[in-house]
């Protein structure tokens, strides 16, 4: 019997593989035909049906030669859709679109309300799928033209005249055919300022969320608070540096004490401000700017990075100046090798915003005095003083007006050429206590450097002739004489009011030619 029993039991075995395997291999050939009766879906989109759909969405029409241009290398057949709907690329890229605020933008596409319904199904889509593909094309280059900052004829009608980044639509045209990563976190793609403004945008956004900061509030006659006074408006101080983290902690205490200064002079310094050991009107003007104003400025300042090219900030020698922060810094290899104090043009001499390449330093130079000041000031001068060029220590050069080499000479002991049609260069100056101000926009447009004989030292370090002795000869000699550089060296002039430096602070400064306002309203009405 167990011999009978175990015979079953084989059979049963054998039975039961046998059926499995039968029954495998019918859903094997089950799941072959259902793959062989769906064909891969493939939609026409041609020239012709592009000229149609940009018939009907008129304003979408500036894409029209690239989304024409990446059909037609995609055989006239359909980017975003397969047999299943929209892939995931697709999605991505509206995700990518819906966070445009994360990166200080709005995304308000032309017709947000045919491009939502595809993604967020809170209703139908009505768009044929020929449609529906083109649709998303174009919010494609939407996204790709937003992030990449408003064109180059628009960022020159702002007298931005620094390299822009190009925008290679070919480029991005490969990445939609191939089916890449979109995405913006490669750090080398943007300027670096600009993740750095980010992510200071975000923490803003968090402090707005939590209702920002209260206005500070003094008495009428207020004028100074210093250490050791007492009185509400103290707490209301602390409690402002405590939310932007200018102080650790907040203690409520309503007395002046040496921590609260210390917390001053952090923000002072983040500000533009010249430190002190007491506390002004000026400062609490400063404190009392909404924190909703601070976030524009930072979107502003994103805006401009946009422009940027990254590859500017990876040369191995450059020289940087911002305007409103009146500073220029040396970089050599990455790292800050100088800083110096600069004054620039007033607001009715704005200094450009533009690039260079400095080839010659001069030293003991003569000042050649533009015909404006020709005009405006020295012919008055002359005619009211027989006497004025002489004490003036100008001379007139074939038709024009130069000033003599000297310690009085309106560009010092030394200027820094980069050749330019805007005729700025940086240079010495006489006037050494406008340095010490605050605001130093004082200048006809060029850039006044407040370590001029240090810079020079700086530069010239790679030549070991150049000694400091023969530097301050050549200062002094009262006779011009030039230096070419054996390598020239970059010189970008930008305009920044918001800025994070290299410890991570960010820092504002003022709007010096009120070029913010402008910028703000040019995003916030696309």
């Amino acid at each position: 019997m167990k011999i009978l029993y175990s015979l079953v039991a084989v059979v049963l075995l054998f039975a039961a593989v046998s059926c499995n395997k039968k029954a495998d291999k019918k859903t094997e050939e089950s799941k072959k035909a259902s793959e062989k009766v769906v064909p891969e879906l493939k939609i026409t989109i041609d020239s012709s049906g592009i000229s149609t759909f940009y018939q009907s969405y008129p304003k979408l029409v500036k894409f029209q030669n690239e989304v024409l241009a990446l059909y037609k290398k995609n055989k006239s057949t359909q980017l975003w859709l397969d047999n299943r709907g929209v892939v995931e690329y697709a999605n991505t890229l509206f995700n990518k679109y819906k966070g445009l605020d994360q990166e200080g933008l709005k995304a308000n596409f032309p017709y947000n309300e045919k491009i939502s319904p595809i993604f967020e199904h809170t209703a139908e889509n009505k768009l044929s799928q020929k449609d529906t593909d083109l649709m998303i094309t174009n919010l494609y280059f939407y996204y790709v033209q937003k992030v990449s900052g408003v064109d180059e004829k628009t960022t020159r009608s702002l007298e931005w005249l620094l390299p822009r980044k190009k925008v290679n639509y070919q480029v991005f045209s490969d990445s939609i055919y191939k089916k890449a990563t979109i995405s913006d976190d490669k750090k080398s793609k943007m300027f670096s300022q600009y993740y750095k403004l980010r992510d200071a945008l975000h923490r803003y956004r968090e402090i707005e969320k939590k209702g920002g900061w209260k206005t500070i509030e003094t008495a009428e006659d207020f004028k100074s608070l210093k250490l050791g006074d007492s009185v509400a408006t103290i707490g209301q101080i602390r409690e402002r540096l405590y939310i932007t983290g200018d102080l650790k902690e907040n203690n409520k205490s309503n007395i002046c004490d040496s921590t609260l200064i210390k917390g001053i002079r952090t923000y002072e310094l983040h500000h533009g401000l010249t430190p002190k050991n007491i506390i002004l009107p000026e400062h609490i003007a400063e404190l009392n700017v909404p924190v909703s104003d601070r976030i524009k400025t930072i979107i502003a300042n994103m805006e401009r990075c946009r422009w940027i090219d990254p590859e500017l900030e990876k040369g191995k020698e450059y020289i940087e100046v911002n305007i409103p922060e009146f500073k220029l810094y040396l970089i050599r290899n990455h790292e800050i090798a100088f800083v110096s104090p600069v004054v620039v043009g007033r607001a009715m001499n704005k200094t450009v915003i533009f690039s260079g390449m400095m080839n010659n330093i001069v030293f003991s130079p003569y000042w050649n005095v533009p015909p404006s000041i020709i005009k405006s000031e020295i012919k008055p001068g002359m005619a009211k003083n027989k006497n004025y060029l002489a004490q003036k220590n100008l001379e007139w050069n074939n038709g024009a007006v130069r000033q003599l080499p000297g310690k009085n000479n309106s560009l010092g002991l030394v200027k820094f050429l980069f050749p330019n049609s805007n005729n700025i260069y940086l240079h010495d100056t006489p006037s050494k206590s406008l340095f010490e101000r605050e605001n130093r926009a004082f200048s006809h447009g060029c850039v006044r450097v407040g370590k001029p004989r240090e810079l020079a030292i700086e530069l010239l370090k790679q030549d070991p002739s150049m000694t400091t002795e023969r530097i301050d000869k050549a200062m002094h000699a009262g006779k011009e004489s030039w230096y070419t550089l054996k390598k020239k060296i970059p010189v970008y002039i930008g305009y920044f009011t918001a800025w994070v430096d290299r410890d991570g602070n960010l820092n504002f400064y003022k709007d010096v030619y009120k070029r913010d306002e402008s910028l703000i309203k040019l995003l916030t009405e696309e």
